[in-house]
């Protein structure tokens, strides 16, 4: 599910893709990718801003050199009961209702929640039953 201010997945990794690499690995490819978007766009009316902000974020980080995206750390929560997962499950798909920005969880673009509805999303979803 993509947020508004961050990414919510859930995953499963083993010992040969451990999170922390899936993670940097997520994080590098999309930074620069949203970069090269936003400063191709010509209609993104907040392009100064948004730049301003990655660079001013990544000069005060000692571990980057220009720019920033992404927060530098991570929460890993382990779904071990079918419980834990669901109730997850549950708080991704209300986030965008909680929020305001539609009234059931479905209607979230980037949400698997459609899916989970019985209907195709707009992303590619691998249901977890």
């Amino acid at each position: 599910m993509v947020f508004y201010d961050e990414p919510y997945s859930l995953n499963h990794w083993n010992k040969k893709n451990p999170i922390q690499d899936i993670l940097r690995d997520f994080k590098k490819f999309t930074s620069k990718s949203l970069k090269k978007e936003i400063i191709n766009n010509h209609q993104e009316s907040r392009k100064k801003w948004i730049l301003w902000m990655m660079e001013n974020t990544g000069k005060r980080n000692k571990n980057n050199n220009s720019w920033q995206l992404w927060q530098q750390h991570y929460h890993p929560i382990e779904l071990s009961t079918n419980e834990l997962l669901d109730q997850k499950l549950n708080y991704l798909h209300m986030n965008p209702v909680k929020a305001g920005f539609v009234s059931k969880p479905e209607h979230w673009l980037y949400s698997s929640a459609t899916d989970y509805f019985g209907e195709k999303g707009f992303l590619d979803v691998e249901l977890i039953e």
